[in-house]
């Protein structure tokens, strides 16, 4: 397997068991181990019916260059930005963000969430990972690392919370579109109850089944005809705000209460104010 076919500028994507598949998942991890030069390095995957495979190779092959890994289990990829600052260790998610069914990639970056790219060493692991799949196999270290697990989901919902004061909160309808991607795993942890206290936001779920073959649309906001149950849903239930999601959560666009999409531009704005 040629991995020029999936490795980008920065980060890699591609089709299933064509471009991508366990045994690239396995020596990318060794390679990223390697070029880290990490002695604990964090992993965690999408819905997509392949990650869990992929973690799981990942994890081999990191810990076959030395470094305990330590599985998050579903994550977003924010949730990974947030675990890699948080905790100072690199760490990679298996995603093809807003990709359609049959892909699947990898998103990494260095300790304290610093991106990689192909200039800061995303190069680098593809040349490694490449000679290790063209000899059939990677040489474990002597001392292999040891996979533990971690359960992030609580400490990412109360940073988000902690951006922002919520003490005047006023009661708001929101309609989110997950898409059958990640934010039908965060948004009640975020928005809801899930994991912690409840706020005065009643949250009006559109496919929150996590489903990586996406059943009712592709998850991906930027195309208009992906946002028009959610426009619909917002007219019709009268709500405040409609959130949509791509597959890995990192990507929102917003629907106004009359049922119009906001220009990103604007929410851009806000947020700089903020």
């Amino acid at each position: 397997m040629n991995l020029a076919d999936s490795f980008k500028a920065y980060d890699v994507r591609g089709i299933e068991d064509e471009t991508i598949n366990a045994d690239v998942a396995l020596a990318v991890g060794f390679a990223f181990a390697t070029v880290t030069g990490a002695d604990r390095v964090l992993v965690g995957g999408d819905m997509r019916p392949s990650s869990e495979a992929y973690v799981a190779a990942f994890s081999r092959g990191a810990a076959a260059a030395g470094a305990d890994v330590e599985h998050l289990g579903l994550i977003s990829t924010d949730m990974l930005y947030h675990a890699s600052g948080v905790l100072n260790a690199p760490g990679v998610v298996f995603t093809a963000s807003h990709n359609p069914a049959g892909y699947n990639g990898i998103k990494m970056s260095r300790a304290a969430a610093v991106p990689i790219s192909a200039e800061t060493g995303l190069a680098d692991i593809q040349t490694l990972a490449q000679g290790y799949l063209d000899a059939g196999f990677v040489e474990s270290v002597p001392d292999t690392g040891e996979v533990s697990q971690r359960d992030t989901l609580t400490d990412y919902a109360e940073y988000l919370r902690s951006l922002v004061d919520l003490s005047g909160i006023r009661p708001l309808k929101v309609v989110v579109d997950a898409g059958n991607g990640m934010a039908g795993y965060t948004t009640p942890a975020v928005l809801g109850d899930k994991v912690l206290d409840a706020l005065p936001i009643e949250i009006i779920p559109l496919y929150f089944e996590l489903d990586g073959t996406f059943p009712n649309h592709p998850a991906n906001p930027i195309e208009p005809a992906n946002l028009v149950d959610l426009q619909a849903a917002v007219r019709h239930h009268g709500a405040d705000i409609g959130l949509a999601f791509d597959g890995d959560a990192d990507r929102c666009f917003v629907i106004d209460d009359r049922g119009e999409p906001v220009t990103p531009s604007a929410i851009t704005a806000m947020v700089a104010v903020r």
